[in-house]
């Protein structure tokens, strides 16, 4: 993502070196799903539809259902108007880590990183989050990094 520039060699996209695109470019083919999930103070639907600048509701639905958070979801007081946020602590990490696979399946992306999406989560929960993942990773390149 050019974080840091190679000292040697080259790291090419669709044979184009990384190296000649806007970084802004480089960095909208990627969506990436981190051990610690971030979300905002905000709705549900906001968080979900942060990969875009206009979504509709029926969009986060379907990303929603797609990372099989909409169930979790659907039982929160407002539903995906629900505000999230530090004093809100209600839904548990591995609800979180399902908010940002909705949100990475929402962006699309052509290039998805997983990095320890499933470390902090029980059996269950894991194993929700993994066909969740199944869908995501679909048609595009994905690196997945996991220790278990």
């Amino acid at each position: 993502m050019r974080f840091y520039e190679s000292n040697g060699g080259s790291i090419k996209i669709d044979g184009v070196d990384i190296k000649d695109l806007k970084r802004s470019y480089l960095r909208s083919l990627f969506g990436i799903v981190l051990q610690d999930s971030w979300l905002f103070d905000g709705t549900v639907a906001d968080n979900i539809g942060y990969s875009r600048e206009t979504v509709a509701k029926s969009e986060v639905v379907q990303a929603a259902r797609m990372a099989r958070a909409d169930y979790f979801i659907s039982t929160l007081p407002n539903g995906y108007d629900s505000v999230l946020n530090e004093e809100n602590a209600s839904i548990s990490q591995g609800q979180k880590q399902l908010l940002c696979i909705a949100r990475a399946i929402l962006a699309n992306p052509q290039i998805l990183l997983l990095d320890e999406a499933t470390s902090s989560v029980d059996t269950r929960t894991e194993l929700e989050i993994q066909k969740a993942m199944d869908n995501l990773m679909k048609g595009r390149t994905s690196f997945v990094i996991a220790h278990r």
